[in-house]
């Protein structure tokens, strides 16, 4: 008998794991997170995996919990005798610590794919992690999917006339630039200098955004402070529009007060975070589809290179 396709998920974020399973095509496997008094918890596969091949649904975003979550159930497949293992991880946290900025810090990142590895896990599927080097930090697979995918076709649904895109930071510039290039639009930097983590002392444009409508692109909103200090910025210099697309939804702190009392025209985002509250600015796009057609390639061992934004790029 072939091996199935078994996908579970913890609880970081059933409801995208659930779409990710109807849009391949199977429900989701029984797996319960048993949890004891002591606030540990062990998760228990209720079904045989034997062989199979097994996708583990499971973004590390916080709280911790979610983390550990993912690396028991990777631990646990492969006690069960799982015939490979793939940690499906739409959000990748810890991404931001790729790097010693300053003395004697953590890199988080490589602790991450360190600690993926050693429990078992055969592969990883995430998407847009802040720095793309971190795949460089794993000693398996990685298939680091591009939400630019989803993204550009609601950007060309909006038929914006002058359309030109922003990176809210120097950081972002690369990631921007790729979406710019397939328009064929311009492209301005906001560069900005922090005091302190989460605190912006001074934001400068570079570039000419009069009367333009403008497309702000990251990877990540966090408080959203950047962004909408962004947006406010752009306006002031005689944007038309301003709009931003970010693909995980972190929104700590004042994030939605901040996002509701900016200029931005609406925020669109992906579901690889579950968001904590609704607003009238925040539109969300599933990453499902995505994810089941890079789920249905691995296990076809078929290119997923036609998920990525340079092989749909136009022709000039």
């Amino acid at each position: 008998m072939n091996p199935s396709v078994k996908i579970f998920t913890g609880n970081s974020n059933p409801a995208l794991a659930e779409r990710i399973a109807a849009r391949y095509g199977n429900g989701l496997g029984k797996v319960n997170i048993q949890k004891f008094s002591d606030g540990e918890f062990q998760p228990v596969f209720l079904e045989s995996i034997r062989g199979d091949y097994v996708f583990l649904v499971q973004g590390t975003n916080a709280p911790s919990d979610n983390l550990m979550e993912l690396l028991l159930m990777i631990d646990a497949a492969k006690r069960a005798s799982a015939g490979y293992i793939t940690a499906v991880i739409p959000y990748f946290g810890f991404a931001r610590q790729d790097r010693k900025d300053k003395p004697r810090v953590a890199i988080g990142s490589k602790l991450i794919a360190n600690l993926l590895t050693a429990a078992g896990a055969n592969r990883v599927i995430t998407m847009d992690l802040h720095a793309p080097q971190i795949q460089g930090f794993f000693d398996i697979p990685v298939d680091h999917l591009d939400s630019s995918a989803i993204f550009i076709p609601y950007i060309e649904n909006l038929k914006l006339k002058n359309l030109t895109f922003a990176s809210p930071d120097v950081g972002s510039t690369t990631r921007v630039r790729e979406v710019a290039s397939y328009f064929s639009a311009e492209m301005v930097i906001c560069d900005k200098h922090r005091k302190r983590a989460n605190e912006i002392a001074s934001m400068v444009v570079i570039g000419d955004v009069t009367d333009r409508d403008i497309v702000l692109i990251d990877d990540i909103c966090d408080t959203a402070g950047t962004l909408t200090k962004s947006a406010a910025l752009l306006k002031e210099k005689g944007a038309r529009s301003v709009r931003a697309f970010c693909t995980h939804p972190v929104f700590s702190g004042k994030a939605y007060e901040n996002i509701e009392n900016s200029v931005l025209e609406e925020l669109v985002v992906c579901d690889t975070i579950p968001l904590r509250q609704e607003s009238a600015k925040i539109k969300v796009i599933s990453v499902a589809e995505l994810f089941a057609v890079a789920i249905r390639n691995m296990y076809e061992n078929k290119s997923i290179t036609s998920l990525f934004i340079h092989s749909q790029r136009r022709m000039p």
